[in-house]
C-alpha cells in the first residue's frame, strides 16, 4: 500500500502568505504531533483507509485484552507518550495497529519488545534516547508500513528493518560519518546494504552531519529529505538512483556546487528545495525538468538570474508551469532579471524576490 504521502515574479518587496515561512518541505502526519488534540474519528478514517489497501487480510476478532499500566488503548490505538516510560511495555494487545511510545525515556529496544505484534502498522519511538537496538528487534513486524524514530540516540540505522516498510524517519540522531580519506563528500554514513530490501516511499535523514547524499537508498523513493546536514556538494551521479522522486529536501546544508547533468535523472520531481546552502548561481538543468512546480533557492548567494536558468527554450517542452520560485536573501537585483526569465511560470506572483540584508 502506498502511504498517502503529500504535501514566485513578484518585484516588490511583499511577501506571499501562502509561501511563509518559506522554510523547508517537511511532511507533517498523525506521529509528528503528540496527541493532545486527538480526534478518535481521525484514527477511525486512516485504519479504514489502511486496512482497505493494505495485504494484511482480517483481523482476528480479539478477546479481552489487558491495556499496560497507564496507556490509553482504544480503537487498535495503544497510546502510551508521556510517561516517562524506560522501556517498552508489556501486555500490548495483539490486535495493536498504531503504538504512540514517543517522548518517554527509552534507551534500548529488546529481542521481544514488540513480539507477537504482527498486526502492527505504524509504531512512534519519537524523542526518547534509544541508543541501542537488537537485531530482531523488528523481525516480527512483518507488516509495519511507518515507523518514526526521530529524535533519540541512534549512531547507525537498526538492523532488520520490516521490508513493508514505507516511511522512515530517523531525522535528529546522531548518525555518524566515517572519514574516507581525502573524499568526504561521497560518504553517507551509513553500511552498504542498511536499507535492503525496503520499498520506502518516504524518508527523512536530518541532523545527521551528512558530508554527501548517500548512494544506496531504497529506489523506491518518492520524498526524500536530507535537510540539516553538512552536505557540500550534489555530484553527477548522486542521484541516479532515486529516479521516482516528486519532492527532494536539501535546504540546510553547504552545498556550492550541483554538477551540471546530476538533476537530469530527476524527470518525476515535482518540488526542489535548496534553501539556505552556498549556491552562486542556480542550477543547471532546471528547464529540462518537465514536471517541476517549486523551487527554493532562498538565502543563498546567488546574484544572477539568466534567461534560461529557469524555463527552456521554445514551447511544448515542459509539461508544466512554475507555480513557486523562492530567491529572496539572495543578491541578485530583481530589477536586472528580465521578465522573459520567467515566461513559464503560471503568475506573476509565483516569484518571490524580496529584500536582500548582507
Amino acid at each position: 500500500m502506498s502511504p498517502h504521502c503529500s504535501l514566485l515574479l513578484l518585484l516588490c518587496v511583499s511577501l506571499l502568505p501562502h509561501l511563509l515561512p518559506a522554510l523547508p518541505f517537511e511532511q507533517r502526519g498523525f506521529w509528528d504531533f503528540a496527541m493532545d488534540n486527538f480526534d478518535s474519528s481521525d484514527i477511525t478514517t486512516m485504519m479504514r483507509d489502511e486496512e482497505e489497501g493494505s495485504a494484511i487480510g482480517e483481523l482476528p476478532i480479539p478477546g479481552p485484552s489487558i491495556c499496560p499500566f497507564g496507556c490509553h488503548c482504544r480503537l487498535r490505538v495503544v497510546q502510551c507518550s508521556d510517561l516517562g516510560l524506560t522501556e517498552v511495555p508489556k501486555n500490548i494487545p495483539s490486535d495493536t495497529k498504531f503504538l504512540d511510545l514517543q517522548n518517554n525515556r527509552i534507551r534500548e529496544l529488546k529481542e521481544d519488545d514488540f513480539k507477537g505484534l504482527t498486526h502492527l502498522y505504524g509504531l512512534s519511538l519519537r524523542n526518547n534516547q534509544i541508543s541501542k537496538v537488537h537485531p530482531r528487534t523488528f523481525v516480527p513486524l512483518k507488516h509495519m508500513q511507518k515507523l518514526y524514530f526521530s529524535k533519540n540516540l541512534l549512531t547507525t540505522i537498526p538492523r532488520n528493518l520490516p521490508t513493508s516498510l514505507v516511511e522512515l524517519r530517523i531525522h535528529e540522531n546522531r548518525i555518524r560519518t566515517v572519514s574516507m580519506g581525502a573524499n568526504p563528500i561521497h560518504n553517507s554514513g551509513f553500511e552498504p546494504g542498511a536499507f535492503k530490501g525496503l520499498k520506502l516511499n518516504y524518508l527523512r535523514i536530518s541532523e545527521a552531519k551528512l558530508t554527501g547524499v548517500p548512494k544506496d537508498l531504497p529506489e523506491s523513493l518518492n520524498e526524500l529529505h536530507l535537510d540539516h546536514n553538512q552536505i557540500q556538494a550534489v555530484e553527477l551521479e548522486d542521484l541516479k538512483r532515486y529516479k521516482n522522486l516528486y519532492r527532494l529536501g536539501l535546504g540546510f546544508n553547504h552545498i556550492r556546487n550541483i554538477e551540471n547533468g546530476s538533476l537530469s535523472y530527476l524527470q518525476l520531481l515535482r518540488e526542489l528545495h535548496l534553501d539556505n546552502n552556498r549556491l552562486t548561481r542556480v542550477p543547471r538543468g532546471l528547464p529540462e525538468m518537465k514536471y517541476l512546480q517549486v523551487v527554493y533557492l532562498h538565502s543563498n548567494h546567488i546574484d544572477r538570474v539568466g534567461m534560461d536558468d529557469f524555463c527552456p527554450r521554445g514551447f511544448g517542452m515542459k509539461r508544466t508551469f512554475y507555480n513557486g520560485i523562492s530567491l529572496f536573501g539572495n543578491p541578485v537585483n530583481y530589477w536586472e532579471v528580465q521578465p522573459a526569465a520567467f515566461r513559464c511560470v503560471s503568475d506573476r506572483l509565483a516569484v518571490q524576490f524580496g529584500n536582500y540584508k548582507k
